[in-house]
């Protein structure tokens, strides 16, 4: 198993100096491994064993999942652990390093906290319960790093940390897929989180040097290897979040599946958009009104990207990744109209950038990262140059997040 040393685990910033000057810094996070066993046995007075599951990017194929199509998501170093023992006591005790805050409750009769981080423990043993696992008693010391905001899934590795954590103290044999699934379920059920199946599955299988080609009907996967060479995965975090995103997220769910009803009577065999292609495009046009048609055409070209993209990376054509990427953007910021006016700045000025080969949005959108394959030799100078722009544009100061690619979920 891959332990990520802690230089991989680096944030960049620009201070500013009194002279008007400003410095390009770097943080490189703790030690988490050493400090949550440190933890647990200094709380609890016994060895743990201890789980890591990571955090995920998605390299391309976004708003797709919920219509059955592709991604291209990667596991990276940033993660949470959970560390655990049997405590032989008729309730789990639980404590939160970055709440700095215990719970305890019954084992055997308890009730998930919704909008608390306890839930997802909970929640994850409401799915065992439901197909029939035993446990007991035990304790359980939480603790991660990935940065608050990029929108890298940090609920999902929680889920499957503690999935994974659990699955090896009772000895349950639970498979990967059995763990992303639980843990969707469980944010479905008990945190009130309607996400697909990308975030739970990435940190599951993730492999390091390995993207996922996920397909989110028959939740397999293919391995694509990321040889990137001179070039890197750098994260731009907007530090925006504008609020109509939940709103936005359903009402562009609801316009593809509306979509999809009206398509039917042409398309008699299709469940989802996924099953249309690139070709289909102008008859779609002309059945769908125009406040539909844009978004089934996002969702229809992003799923023939995702495809697209994967051959690019096999054949290590990077120039033509790049291009996809941001194809991609123009999807998202055009067509399905989940970007804004800070991610569009961050993905232009990006695109113009020597030794950026391609930009795009990633996420939900309407705030959030813009997702980079840039230069290594480039990083620093565009680190200054966007930093600059994005704060005279808008106030803000953006950050910077280097990302490599890790292993999936593990015991320690």
């Amino acid at each position: 198993m891959i332990r990520f040393p802690l230089s991989w685990t680096r944030l960049w910033f620009l201070e500013n100096l009194p002279n008007g000057s400003k410095r390009l810094l770097s943080i490189i996070y703790q030690d988490m491994e050493g400090q949550i066993r440190k933890t647990f046995v200094s709380l609890f007075e016994t060895e743990p064993i201890l789980a890591f599951a990571p955090g995920r990017i998605n390299l391309i194929g976004e708003h797709t999942d919920y219509q059955e199509g592709f991604v291209l998501p990667a596991s990276i170093q940033f993660g949470i652990w959970s560390a655990v023992q049997k405590n032989q006591l008729p309730y789990c005790r639980l404590y939160s390093i970055d709440f700095e805050e215990e719970v305890t409750f019954d084992w055997q009769a308890f009730s998930p906290r919704k909008g608390h981080w306890s839930t997802y423990v909970m929640g994850f043993l409401a799915q065992l319960q439901q197909a029939g696992y035993k446990f007991e008693g035990f304790d359980m010391v939480i603790g991660g790093n990935i940065p608050v905001g990029a929108g890298l899934s940090s609920s999902a590795a929680l889920s499957v940390s503690i999935g994974t954590a659990l699955s090896a103290l009772f000895e349950l044999n639970l498979s990967k897929l059995s763990i992303a699934r639980y843990s969707q379920n469980s944010e479905h059920q008990f945190a009130g989180v309607h996400c697909g199946i990308m975030d739970t599955y990435a940190s599951a299988f993730g492999k390091a040097k390995t993207a996922l080609l996920l397909d989110c009907r028959t939740n397999q996967h293919e391995e694509i290897a990321l040889d990137l060479g001179e070039y890197s995965v750098l994260l731009v975090n907007s530090n925006v979040k504008h609020s109509l995103a939940d709103s936005a997220y359903n009402q562009r769910r609801a316009a593809c599946e509306e979509s999809v009803e009206l398509l039917k009577r042409s398309f008699p065999g299709i469940k989802t958009l996924r099953d249309l292609n690139i070709s289909d495009l102008p008859q779609v046009q002309k059945i769908l009104p125009e406040s539909l048609f844009p978004k089934a055409k996002h969702v229809i070209s992003e799923c023939n990207r995702a495809l697209v993209a994967a051959k690019a990376l096999n054949e290590k054509n990077l120039g033509f990744f790049g291009k996809l990427l941001k194809e991609s953007h123009q999807s998202l910021s055009k067509d399905f109209e989940v970007s804004c006016q800070e991610l569009d700045f961050l993905a232009e000025k990006a695109w113009k950038f020597p030794g950026v080969l391609g930009a795009r949005m990633m996420g939900g959108g309407f705030g959030g990262c813009t997702i980079n394959l840039i230069s290594k030799s480039k990083v620093a100078p565009f680190l200054e140059e966007l930093s600059s722009s994005y704060t005279k544009e808008f106030g803000i100061i953006p950050s910077f997040i280097s990302v490599e690619i890790g292993d999936g979920a593990h015991i320690f």
